[in-house]
């Protein structure tokens, strides 16, 4: 594929994004006004957001969480660390590398941002559901098929039909950016206003 059909394509992707709110669709912007709305609900009450994945979208969690934390100022948490992850895999399943963490740490009105492109992985769909149980509030990102488990989970459920992991974990990737760099406009302001 040439680079031009490449980028072309993740404009498509990109443009043909939808958002899942509960049974309905949200237009692309609106939904991001809500995460940011949320995301600063969780900064001011002082909460914690989580970020999860698996390979690449594990990366990606702990990329977007060292952003956030520094640029957001916001307090973010990863479950990245390898005695952790090795530790819960072999003692219980791999399924609660995600879920036994959120259970110890997470508190109602945190934030769970899971990122699954092919949006059925186990252990990310274990820990949704703990995070909802907790009363967190749970931001999805998947990809690939339409139907896919996690696509119907969260509160805010981010889709791209993207049908390869790495198109997938590029488009996740621009939208995640694209949080990071509201949160900072909203943060700066908010700053800005509280010192006038």
């Amino acid at each position: 594929m040439l680079w031009v059909n490449y980028i072309e394509n993740l404009d498509v992707l990109l443009r043909s994004m939808s958002v899942r709110i509960g049974d309905g669709e949200l237009e692309t912007d609106k939904a991001i006004a809500l995460l940011v709305k949320q995301t600063m609900r969780v900064r001011e009450n002082r909460r914690t957001v989580f970020l999860i994945g698996n390979g690449a979208s594990a990366s990606m969690a702990s990329h977007v969480a060292a952003d956030l934390a520094k640029n957001a100022r916001l307090h973010t948490e990863v479950f990245s660390d390898l005695s952790l992850i090795t530790a819960i895999a072999n003692d219980m399943s791999y399924e609660e590398v995600f879920a036994e963490p959120l259970r110890r740490r997470m508190k109602e009105g945190d934030m769970l941002v899971a990122i699954s492109s092919s949006g059925q992985s186990a252990n990310v769909l274990r820990a949704v559901q703990e995070a909802k149980n907790i009363g967190g509030f749970v931001v999805t990102l998947s990809a690939m098929r339409p139907e896919n488990t996690l696509r119907s989970r969260g509160h805010l459920n981010f889709y791209v039909p993207a049908g390869t992991y790495g198109i997938a974990e590029t488009c996740h990737a621009a939208i995640l950016h694209h949080w990071i760099d509201k949160m900072v406009v909203f943060v700066n302001k908010h700053e800005k206003e509280k010192n006038e």
